[in-house]
């Protein structure tokens, strides 16, 4: 009898060993695919950024033909600037914040030289900045939720337990604090 309780204690135990242990390996591919899904939607974040610099660059090129030596001074800002990778979200913010500094001294440029603005080039590049912009925006709504969806698999129990052991740390959110979205430039309406 004595053997029967043990034999049964003994295989209950090792049934709850197998299920804690592909409740584990479930749980840290979860995490996996998660993480990875956050470092995939920053990375179509840095794409579009890249984009934006691609085209701030044209900017600045169609600029030079009539402002040479501001053009000249943005290009070379522009290619220093553009070096650093989108590894996080302040890395992304850091890097739109600097193409907005430098959008805002193209648009100056623009406004000192009216046949600049009148440039078809001028006009289509513009045209395609703003899209770039608009997808910066839906990749970090993307990136918001992707991240909120790995920040409550790490923060919430049990997944949290296996999370701690195996080092998956939240991400940062994309924010938009109210002195930013008034120094932000109004960029298209004065291409109306």
């Amino acid at each position: 009898m004595a053997t029967i309780i043990l034999t049964v204690l003994l295989a209950i135990i090792i049934l709850l060993a197998v299920i804690v242990f592909f409740y584990f390996v479930s749980t840290q591919r979860s995490l996996v695919q998660l993480d990875e899904n956050c470092k995939n939607a920053l990375g179509q974040i840095e794409v579009q950024l890249n984009s934006r610099w691609d085209a701030l660059l044209a900017i600045a090129k169609t600029a030079s033909q009539y402002a040479r030596h501001e053009s000249e001074t943005l290009i070379n800002v522009i290619a220093q600037r553009r070096q650093g990778g989108v590894n996080s979200a302040a890395d992304a913010m850091r890097q739109e914040g600097e193409i907005s500094q430098i959008f805002s001294r193209l648009m100056a440029i623009s406004e000192s030289y009216p046949n600049l603005k009148a440039d078809a080039l001028f006009q289509n590049t513009m045209n395609s900045v703003k899209q770039y912009e608009e997808n910066v925006r839906m990749s970090r709504m993307v990136y918001n939720d992707t991240a909120t969806r790995y920040n409550r698999a790490v923060r919430q129990w049990p997944s949290s337990f296996v999370a701690s052991m195996l080092n998956f740390k939240e991400r940062d959110y994309f924010k938009t604090d109210a002195e930013e979205k008034h120094d932000m430039p109004n960029i298209f309406d004065d291409q109306k």
